[in-house]
């Protein structure tokens, strides 16, 4: 009864709305939204699924504005784009440095003009123990993984307010619901819970015009994870994810102002259990997959680091 009663005065606020609508969209089809002309930067476009939602958000009619700290890589993607028919406009970023991504904000809305769709994809990994890891590649890893949201979501988010129009979507990933790696699982968990809290935000403000994706991948196959491997027994259930079919199941999500969506659905899972489960006997289910032996080997292999918008070593990723 008294529940009732609190969902009728959550209706006269007209806060039962968007719970009302996730519970409909997960019976029914939801309908794919329009993005034909709507302006969409991309982060990390120079890397594999950075090239693969900037070729997708062309296809849809999207034109782009792609940030890398890879000229050369950028400047790839963005000829790709172009030849689908968009307007495409590229700047070197440094996703670790607060004050650049400022400046830049403020070059693209002189330039070109004001940005409606924010597709936060870039991220590094060290790929190291933490005690064998230098700080300064702990320190890059959380500012470009987890900072930079922040200070993408308030160099943006002022012009979506003014006009209640816009999408703010995360890259975050699976790791960032369950733990592995502790400076890359670190930056992840953050970068969740900073999308979880700014969607309430938003809802508190009744922005209901300012749509969130969350996106949680499972390990995808570009080589950033090159070597980590699970229990061979459920390597066939749980395989390394294609890039193109993470993007487009991403894109679907997008696309249908879904909140959240974990590729493949197996990875609801541990986001579903983590609370019911006591942390001794969650942490107890890693050995049951090998996580650390498949993070150890990784680690082994990573002894450079690779990044999805940048790239420190010898090796390249595409």
């Amino acid at each position: 009864m008294c529940l009732l009663k609190l969902l009728k005065m959550d209706m006269k606020k007209g806060l039962s709305r968007p719970s009302f609508l996730a519970v409909v969209q997960t019976f029914l089809r939801p309908r794919l939204k329009c993005i034909d002309g709507e302006l969409c930067l991309i982060t990390g476009a120079g890397g594999a699924l950075g090239r693969l939602f900037a070729l997708e958000f062309a296809k849809e009619g999207a034109h782009l504005v792609l940030w890398d700290c890879n000229t050369a890589a950028n400047e790839q993607t963005a000829k790709l784009a172009r030849e689908i028919g968009v307007q495409v406009h590229t700047y070197t970023v440094d996703l670790s440095k607060r004050q650049g991504i400022y400046e830049a904000a403020d070059r693209v809305r002189a330039e070109v003009g004001e940005v409606s769709m924010v597709v936060n994809n870039a991220g590094v990994v060290a790929g190291r123990r933490l005690l064998e890891c230098p700080d300064e590649l702990l320190e890059r890893t959380l500012l470009v993984n987890c900072h930079a949201l922040f200070w993408m979501t308030k160099a943006f988010l002022p012009q979506m307010k003014a006009k209640n129009h816009g999408h703010i979507v995360t890259v975050a990933s699976a790791l960032g619901l369950f733990s592995t790696a502790c400076d890359y699982c670190a930056s992840k968990f953050g970068a969740v819970g900073f999308h979880e809290s700014l969607t309430h935000e938003l809802l508190a403000e009744d922005l209901d015009g300012i749509k969130t994706t969350l996106l949680c991948p499972y390990i995808v196959d570009t080589g950033m994870f090159a070597g980590c491997e699970i229990r061979k027994e459920l390597r066939s259930l749980i395989p390394p994810l294609e890039p193109l079919y993470t993007v487009q199941q991403s894109m679907k999500a997008i696309l249908a102002e879904q909140q959240m969506v974990c590729i493949p659905r197996l990875m609801y899972i541990p986001f579903l259990t983590r609370a019911p489960l006591l942390m001794r006997r969650f942490v107890f289910c890693f050995p049951f997959v090998d996580c650390y032996l498949g993070m150890q080997i990784w680690q082994h292999i990573a002894s450079w680091e690779v990044t999805n918008a940048c790239y420190h070593s010898s090796r390249t990723w595409n």
